[in-house]
């Protein structure tokens, strides 16, 4: 990992992304609040991300971050807080209703529009499922599930890349049987996988296969998603962190961080408060040791987000094990 953005003493490290001449900051701010809503509190502290350091943000269609992220960035330019949109790594999703072949490249046109950009640096299919076209609803309504038509949705994916829209390709949500299935066929490979990951659920099996396959792993819920619909106390209050941090003179969220970074997997982390923005960034200067990384591994893993109903508002008719194929 090369350093990267700056944040006063302390540097961003970024990691390469395969197919692509972007290099992805390791530490990012998540836009998704529950419930998902887009406003000036949210652009504020978007601003207010980027003059402490960041330079890396992540947001979606379903979200409906993307037009307060835009503003925020076009304030930043203007008033000098970044001096180039190339200075930042900006990630939107395509959601479940666009995922069919004729809508995808609208659908991150019209993300554009919102964002006020030209391109992005990662464009990623949001989950491994389609939906009925023109809803963007969360959760889904069982009856406007679809299958996914993986290879003729990754060739529109691919047309994104080639077109210029985006610079790198990716998945959120996919298991190493539907990576497999998109590697089968793809001229362009994933760059990136966006998946659930924390201490009490380590992904080990994916990290392998993605490490394998050159495809960055990202994290989302890296504190398990405290105070959304989808996540839990869990992580935040887990006793092995707990006295973790308490030795290291830490907080729970820093050691799951570090933790992450360790792991060499990009982490996207949701908070719109100040100081909770800064503490996650100081992450950098000092190290787990074996004894705290062993104990850390040793946390019986179970998925904390999104529970068993997956995201049907009629659930449950798509378990997260359906939807992963049995795998973790």
């Amino acid at each position: 990992m090369d350093q990267g953005s700056e944040m006063g003493s302390i540097s961003i490290p970024d990691v390469p992304l395969k197919s692509s001449n972007r290099r992805m900051p390791v530490l990012g701010l998540g836009t998704a609040a529950s419930p998902f809503s887009g406003s000036e509190t949210t652009k504020l502290a978007i601003l207010e991300a980027m003059k402490l350091g960041y330079r890396h943000f992540d947001t979606a269609t379903l979200y409906q971050t993307e037009q307060p992220l835009g503003d925020a960035i076009a304030e930043a330019l203007s008033t000098g807080i970044i001096k180039s949109r190339d200075e930042l790594f900006i990630a939107s999703k395509l959601w479940c209703s666009d995922a069919h072949r004729e809508l995808v490249v609208p659908a991150l046109q019209k993300s554009l529009e919102n964002l006020q950009l030209e391109y992005i640096d990662l464009y990623v299919i949001h989950w491994p499922v389609s939906s009925k076209p023109g809803s963007y609803e969360f959760p889904i309504k069982k009856e406007d599930f679809l299958p996914m038509d993986f290879k003729s949705v990754w060739e529109a994916m691919e047309e994104c890349q080639n077109l210029g829209y985006t610079k790198a390709i990716g998945v959120s949500n996919f298991s190493c049987k539907k990576l497999g299935d998109i590697l089968a066929t793809a001229k362009i490979p994933p760059a990136a996988n966006q998946v659930e990951m924390n201490p009490l659920w380590q992904q080990n099996k994916l990290r392998e296969f993605c490490k394998a396959k050159d495809i960055q792993l990202a994290a989302y819920a890296p504190l398990g998603a405290r105070g959304t619909i989808w996540g839990s106390n869990r992580v935040m209050e887990c006793e092995v962190l707990k006295e973790i941090a308490e030795v290291k003179g830490k907080t729970v969220a820093q050691v799951c961080l570090r933790w992450a970074y360790e792991q060499g997997v990009c982490v996207v982390v949701k908070s719109f408060n100040k100081e909770r923005m800064k503490e996650n960034l100081d992450i950098f200067n000092w190290e787990l040791t074996d004894e705290e990384t062993k104990k850390i591994n040793d946390i019986p893993q179970s998925r904390g987000c999104l529970g068993e109903d997956y995201i049907s508002a009629n659930g449950p008719i798509k378990t997260i094990e359906e939807l992963w194929d049995g795998e973790t």
